[in-house]
């Protein structure tokens, strides 16, 4: 029998709450083993991601990254997903690329908020107008109804028309729009940080998404110093990704500085409404076995 192929027509069955709670379903099951490797030329980027889970199975994901395929109105992230069995090792499914990084990017974040934001929060600051922040959009919709959301991007007419199509503010100043919100989601390309510690106030939950390479940074030192630092997993965070990398090797943050990743249970919370909580979305591959999982499960 050949094994499946998954496209978007599974995303009536899915639910972003539901796999928030498939994720902390896998992190009860034994620690992923997680492999990574990069590719480079230039901007563009080869990266191949492989994790196992005893008792879940095991997955293989490859992405292209190509920045300069916006100029030609392509698509700049590509690649292929292939679930793999537990059991024998045999091909259980293919999955749409989209689709899977999708819903495990924003459903990561969005785990992390539910843990680390406050459950007051209202306001909700997108940092970026592209396709992840459409998802993020929805994902914290799912968590945090009635919430405000802004949206703030370098390129101000893509921030207008996101906001215009989401029902958003759009802000024209991330110096202010940054101290207005409860939450701030940033999912850009910029290889500088653009999130700097002095705008942020007590309260807030930071959620870094972009980079993901070792020369990508989205917050500055101040945050980091500032904040209570979490990631999603140590393993796939810190030596992989110039959020923390950089930090690290120049001894402005220390390892302990990482509070807790989600292997770590009930230790990634809040500890006080004051608390500036920060959270690094690494997004590794045993995220992305999780999620496909979840989208095999969930359309029988």
């Amino acid at each position: 029998m050949t094994p499946p192929f998954i496209g978007t027509e599974a995303e009536p069955h899915l639910d972003w709450l539901a796999l928030g709670r498939a994720f902390e379903a896998g992190h009860r099951l034994p620690k992923a083993q997680v492999e990574d490797s990069f590719l480079y030329r230039g901007d563009d980027t080869i990266l191949s991601r492989a994790a196992w889970i005893d008792g879940l199975g095991a997955l293989v994901k490859t992405a292209t990254i190509f920045p300069g395929n916006a100029a030609a109105g392509k698509p700049t992230i590509g690649g292929a997903v292939s679930l793999l069995s537990d059991t024998d090792g045999t091909l259980a499914a293919t999955l749409d690329f989209a689709l899977v990084t999708k819903w495990k990017t924003a459903g990561d974040s969005l785990l992390a908020a539910t843990r680390l934001a406050r459950p007051d929060s209202r306001r909700i600051l997108i940092v970026g107008a592209g396709t992840v922040a459409a998802s993020l959009h929805a994902a914290y919709s799912a968590a945090f109804p009635g919430a405000a959301f802004s949206v703030w991007s370098r390129t101000a007419a893509n921030a207008a028309a996101f906001a215009e199509a989401h029902g958003a503010d759009h802000a024209t100043d991330l110096a202010t729009a940054v101290p207005a919100a409860d939450i701030v989601t940033c999912a850009t390309m910029t290889t500088e940080p653009i999130l700097r510690g002095e705008w942020l106030r007590p309260g807030q939950h930071i959620d870094l998404i972009g980079a993901y390479r070792p020369d990508m940074r989205e917050a500055d030192d101040g945050a980091l110093t500032r904040a209570s630092i979490f990631v999603d997993v140590r393993a796939t965070t810190m030596d992989h990704i110039g959020e923390l990398r950089i930090p690290l090797a120049a001894g402005t943050i220390t390892p302990d500085d990482v509070q807790a990743d989600y292997y770590d249970g009930d230790a990634m919370r809040r500890t006080s409404d004051t608390e500036i909580t920060l959270f690094k979305n690494g997004g590794g591959a045993h995220l992305d076995l999780m999620t496909a999982r979840y989208i095999l499960d969930a359309v029988g």
